[in-house]
C-alpha cells in the first residue's frame, strides 16, 4: 500500500519509537497521522493529531475506532517491558501487565480496527514485535512470552484479514535506542532505522521486518535454537545467577 495519502494511527506516539513512527509517516506524505497515548497532551510531534487511548481499556479502544474511522494504516507500537523473570519475580503482576498490553492490547486494537480498514479499502497493520518473539531470555522472560504471543497473533490476523485486502506486517527488533533500553549496555539500532524499514515494508507489501543483525541471526537460527541460541544464554545465566537483574540487564543484550 502507499503511505502517501493514507490515514495512519500510531499507538504509543508520545515518545520513543512511536513518536518516530509518527514522524516518518508524516514525512512520507500521510494525509493524516493520529498519535495515540494515554495522555494526548504528551503527543507533540508536528503534523500529528493527538488521540487519548489506553489499549488495555476496551471502551477507549472502541471510542478510538469510532473517532478515527478514516484510518487505513494501523501501527500497533504501544507496549511495556518489566524486566521480569518467570520464577524469581515476586508476583505475576509484571507478566499480567505485559500480556495485557503487548498481547491483549494489540489483539483488541486489531479487532476494533479490522472493520475500519475493510471499509477503507483494506489498508495495513504494523505490529511492533521483538527479537524476543523468537526465544526466551531470562532477563525479560515474561516480556518475551507476551511478544511471542503477539507474533502468533500477527500471523493469525494476517490469514484472517487477507480476504479484505489488509496487509499485516510483523516488525522484529532487538534493543532500540530509546528510553526502554537506556540502561542496557549492548548494541542498539536507531528508532529511525526501525520506522524506515517498517514503512518500506508497508510500501513493498512485505510481511516481515528483521530490523537488525541480532534479530536476523536469531530468526535464522531457529531450526537449531538449542544449539546456537540457548547455550550461551544458559551459560551466562548460570555463571551470574546470584547477580542482580539490573546489573545483568546492563551487561547482556538480547
Amino acid at each position: 500500500m502507499k503511505i502517501e495519502g493514507s490515514v495512519a494511527l500510531v499507538t504509543g506516539a508520545n515518545r520513543g519509537l512511536g513518536r518516530v513512527y509518527a514522524r516518518e509517516l508524516v514525512r512520507r506524505g500521510a494525509a493524516k497521522v493520529y498519535g495515540a497515548a494515554r495522555d494526548p497532551r504528551a503527543v507533540t510531534e508536528p503534523g500529528v493529531t493527538p488521540v487519548g487511548l489506553d489499549i488495555t481499556d476496551p471502551e477507549l479502544v472502541a471510542e478510538a475506532a469510532a473517532r478515527c474511522a478514516d484510518v487505513s494504516l494501523l501501527v500497533n507500537n504501544a507496549g511495556v517491558m518489566q524486566a521480569s523473570t518467570f520464577t524469581d519475580a515476586p508476583s505475576l503482576d509484571a507478566a499480567r501487565l505485559e500480556m495485557e498490553t503487548n498481547y491483549f492490547g494489540t489483539l483488541r486494537m486489531c479487532r476494533a480496527f479490522a472493520p475500519v480498514l475493510a471499509a477503507n479499502g483494506g489498508g495495513g497493520v504494523v505490529n511492533m514485535l521483538s527479537v524476543t518473539s523468537f526465544y526466551t531470555n531470562p532477563l525479560n522472560a515474561s516480556y518475551g512470552a507476551s511478544k511471542a504471543a503477539a507474533w502468533s497473533l500477527t500471523n493469525g490476523i494476517r490469514i484472517e484479514l487477507h480476504h479484505q485486502g489488509t496487509l499485516v506486517v510483523a516488525v522484529h527488533a532487538g534493543f532500540i535506542n530509546t528510553d526502554m533500553a537506556a540502561l542496557v549496555d549492548a548494541p542498539k539500532i536507531s528508532p529511525e532505522s526501525v520506522a524506515q524499514q517498517a514503512c518500506d515494508a508497508v510500501e513493498a507489501g512485505q510481511v516481515e521486518v528483521l530490523a537488525d543483525e541480532r534479530t536476523r541471526f536469531v530468526k535464522a537460527s531457529l531450526p537449531r535454537d538449542h544449539e546456537l541460541i540457548y547455550p550461551p544464554v544458559q551459560a551466562f545465566w548460570d555463571a551470574d545467577v546470584t547477580g542482580s537483574l539490573s546489573r545483568r540487564a546492563r551487561r547482556f543484550g538480547n
